[in-house]
């Protein structure tokens, strides 16, 4: 249900006008001038609080919400700022919790509107339009410093040295695994996108980042000694083990010398990978707040949950995987939660955008379930089934497949209730998203 209707419904309409880079992907529209002309103009609102900044291929959304939820716990007023959204804008402003007071938004988006509508383009940098995105990240900074909070969390939109959310001066940053993505936009190379995201590396600032290849170290590395920002590789400083899954939660042990003790996890949502970004978000949080315990961090890091990330609703599986390593981790992740149970108890709907490796995705389901649907991951981002039906042949995959999502979803959730099965969403979030927003419809209407 949404929350503040008034004044963020105002501000999608607002919005609406504005090149939307998630809708229609465009290349040559980066730049961070613009963002720090809106920023200078309000009087830098986004140095109100000091700041955690998070980027990398995938999990930071994840890592983003466990620094929040650490901080939370601690008893500090954290905003975080993440996206993409699974239902509702709100998603992307708010807190770990759910959204701000309605005050909150109503200042900020008039004082946005307000003063954006008086800018005029020649007054801009370049005289380059403002973007919706760079719009969407400057309500995120004002309702943070509107709301007081005493620390925010922003996740990077993409790649991270000309994101918009690349204004911050944050106190410190995060970088997670790096693999081969929006190679259009970033590179065709991790070392060519891991320079892209080793663009939020600051002077002087320490910079904490997950396991990756020794050759996209080295160009952290280089970043990093060039703004004299010490950096933390994850794996060389913690080491994870116990990793045991148990009433759908996933134990583990955390060990580091930033810790007292090492950290006793039980969370929320499950995968190996997910114990790395915990370290990942402890880590990060012990740098900047030494004096957080270790019972804290424990208890808010296993408060944190995020829709969309292996979220286990009845017999649905909800997993926003779109990568080939997070798709890997999903397999992983349903193997060891429901040990013990075949291909025939596990149907599967994918759909992904047409910018994905697919191929070597679907590759990762072959003999895994009994079912398949294949579709588009609904009308925002750009798809390409007939690419898509390519793979899962190449795979040796039967599956069905339809190229109107509205009609896919409810074929794919009929056969998984025929048969008594658990029923894998994934590829993408904007498909979670439209299987979401279906079942409310459903719901809505009594079926």
């Amino acid at each position: 249900m949404r929350v503040n209707k008034s004044a963020i419904g105002v501000f999608e309409e607002f919005a609406e006008d504005y090149l939307n880079f998630e809708k229609k992907p465009k290349k040559n529209i980066f730049w961070l001038d613009t963002m720090e002309f809106l920023c200078n103009r309000f009087g830098n609102p986004e140095l109100a609080c000091p700041s955690f900044h998070v980027a990398g291929s995938k999990g930071k959304g994840s890592v983003s919400m466990m620094i929040a939820t650490i901080l939370n716990e601690a008893g500090y007023r954290t905003g975080l700022y993440s996206s993409p959204h699974i239902l509702d804008f709100i998603e992307r402003i708010g807190t770990c919790n759910g959204p701000f007071q309605e005050e909150v938004y109503e200042k900020s988006v008039k004082e946005l509107i307000d003063f954006v509508s008086s800018v005029k383009t020649e007054d801009l940098p370049g005289e380059r339009p403002i973007t919706w995105f760079e719009l969407v990240t400057l309500l995120g900074i004002l309702s943070f410093a509107n709301a007081k909070c005493d620390y925010s969390v922003y996740e990077v939109g993409l790649g991270g040295r000309l994101d918009a959310t690349n204004v911050l001066k944050p106190a410190v940053c995060c970088i997670n695994q790096i693999e081969l993505e929006h190679t259009e936009f970033l590179g065709n190379t991790v070392e060519k996108i891991a320079a892209e995201k080793g663009g939020i590396i600051k002077e002087n600032t320490p910079v904490f980042v997950a396991e990756q290849t020794e050759s996209v170290k080295e160009v952290f590395r280089k970043i990093a000694k060039d703004r004299s920002a010490p950096i933390y590789f994850v794996d060389e400083i913690s080491k994870i083990s116990e990793i045991v899954y148990k009433n759908r939660r996933m134990h583990c042990k955390i060990e580091s010398y930033f810790f007292k003790r090492p950290l006793q996890l039980a969370l929320r949502m499950p995968g190996d990978f997910q114990a790395r970004n915990a370290a990942l978000a402890a880590l990060a949080v012990k740098q900047v707040l030494p004096e957080i315990d270790e019972v804290t961090i424990e208890k808010g890091l296993e408060k944190a949950a995020l829709p969309g990330r292996f979220e286990i609703d009845g017999n649905i599986i909800f997993d926003g995987a779109h990568t080939v390593k997070s798709i890997g981790y999903t397999m992983d992740t349903l193997e060891k939660i429901f040990e013990g149970e075949g291909p025939a108890n596990h149907h599967l709907l994918f759909g992904c955008a047409a910018d994905k490796e697919v191929e070597r995705m679907a590759a990762c389901f072959k003999g895994r379930f009994s079912k398949v649907s294949v579709t588009k991951p609904g009308s925002v981002k750009e798809s390409d089934l007939e690419r898509m039906k390519k793979a899962f042949d190449m795979a040796g995959i039967e599956y069905f497949s339809c190229g109107d999502h509205l009609k896919a979803i409810p074929y794919a959730l009929e056969k998984a209730r025929e048969e008594n099965a658990r029923l894998l969403v994934t590829g993408s979030f904007y498909l979670v998203s439209e299987v979401k927003k279906y079942l409310l419809s459903q719901k809505c209407l009594g079926k």
